[in-house]
């Protein structure tokens, strides 16, 4: 898949001091890559610092004011963790018998949301197993008893509560939902979250990170992907880097959730995730990738993702995430003042005042977002397009003209 439009955009951002570097040498004499392994082959081999300046210098493209990073001000709702999927690098997951296990009452995860709004958060992050109830009887109980035959239907009225009763804008990632699942959440919902993580079909190999995941296969959350994008429902996706795939894999990745968002324009954000070994799984004594690595992977995604914001956790590179901004990223992520990140809670977040203060230290502007981009609030057509009637009026109290959160409601005692 060719990515000559896109390279032959970036080949004159270029700056001057580097007429006569690689990198600039190799844009002004092929203007564009012929194919994708090309394109690899580039962004593998390339310097380091021109390839974070030519990232760089792609955002000040990307984003209408570069100097403003952005967050979102979460609660993380932990609603169920039992999981269909057993991937090879979660402690997410639990069993029904485990003492972490988790099924939330309505009436729980509204006591969380309602504490989220009084401290200052807009984003209701509703997080669950791949469809717990289609092999876990105590799942499946635990639905009829609240009234529900599957888990969408319970997201669907958990986050009406959550809205009506709190104000906070619902965001759930609950997996690869179907298109009809999609549709009954986006009169409640302002986004989605699914993370393709990897578009290899490798990595379901015996041995591999994905063996035992059905939901993980590519093809699976691709459809969701597209089907998302049918609906015009903004969504986040992302990478998990360092699971087994190569840096081939990952441009093809990144390659596909371009194009995937080049035709319905829906997938508002690429998070760029660092894998980290969890004691107590099969790759517990896998690697990390290394942060030079990293890097390259961050400053790729900057370079060949359009009209897509970059993030990456800062609380998964805790001494050292202020250097992802020099390979080209605008957001932070969603960052919590109450709940613990449970997918990874071996990793706590920054306070608000020190991502403000890394932030700055950096030459940049931290602004709190909502779990809806900007662009769609601003653009007047974006905002008929992808923004449901129903959720205006609890959307428009929160925002300022950039489609910002007012920064009257920050808070950054935590």
């Amino acid at each position: 898949m060719a990515l000559s439009g896109n390279l032959e955009k970036y080949s004159g951002l270029v700056d001057t001091q580097f007429k006569n570097s690689e990198i600039a040498l190799k844009f002004s004499e092929r203007n564009s890559f012929d194919n994708k392994e090309e394109l690899a082959a580039f962004l593998y081999n390339c310097n380091m610092k021109d390839l974070l300046s030519l990232s760089s210098t792609a955002r000040s493209k990307f984003n209408s004011d570069s100097r403003i990073i952005t967050y979102s001000r979460k609660v993380f709702i932990n609603l169920i963790n039992l999981c269909k999927d057993s991937c090879s690098y979660c402690t997410y997951k639990k069993e029904p018998d485990d003492s972490g296990a988790v099924m939330l009452s309505p009436a729980q995860a509204l006591a969380i949301a309602e504490a989220g709004r009084r401290a200052g958060c807009t984003e209701a992050l509703i997080v669950t197993g791949e469809r717990p109830e289609t092999i876990y009887p105590q799942a499946k109980t635990w639905l009829n008893n609240l009234g529900h035959k599957n888990l969408s239907e319970l997201i669907s009225d958990l986050s009406e509560q959550i809205l009506k009763k709190t104000g906070l804008l619902p965001h759930t990632n609950a997996g690869s939902l179907t298109k009809s699942e999609m549709a009954n959440l986006k009169s409640t919902n302002v986004s989605l979250g699914l993370m393709l993580e990897s578009s290899s079909d490798r990595l379901l190999n015996a041995g591999e990170a994905h063996e035992k995941a059905p939901s993980k296969i590519p093809k699976v959350r691709m459809k969701s992907l597209i089907a998302a994008g049918e609906l015009n429902f903004p969504i986040t996706t992302g990478l998990l880097i360092g699971i087994g795939e190569s840096f081939e894999e990952i441009i093809d990745s990144l390659i596909l959730i371009n194009e995937i968002n080049k035709k319905y324009g829906h997938i508002q954000e690429v998070i760029m995730q660092n894998f980290l070994p969890k004691v107590g799984t099969p790759m517990e004594y896998s690697n990390s990738p290394t942060f030079t690595y990293f890097l390259r992977c961050v400053a790729s995604a900057r370079l060949i993702l359009q009209n897509i914001s970059v993030q990456v956790p800062p609380n998964l590179s805790p001494s050292i995430y202020a250097r992802y901004l020099d390979a080209g990223i605008n957001d932070w992520g969603g960052v919590s003042p109450l709940t613990p990140d449970y997918v990874n809670p071996e990793c706590p977040w920054p306070t608000i005042k020190e991502l403000r203060e890394t932030t700055s230290n950096k030459g940049y502007v931290l602004r709190a977002r909502l779990p809806l981009y900007p662009q769609y609030l601003i653009d007047p057509l974006l905002q008929t397009k992808f923004v449901d009637p129903s959720l205006k009026g609890y959307i428009e109290p929160l925002v300022d003209n950039y489609g910002l959160v007012k920064e009257d409601n920050i808070k950054d005692e935590y």
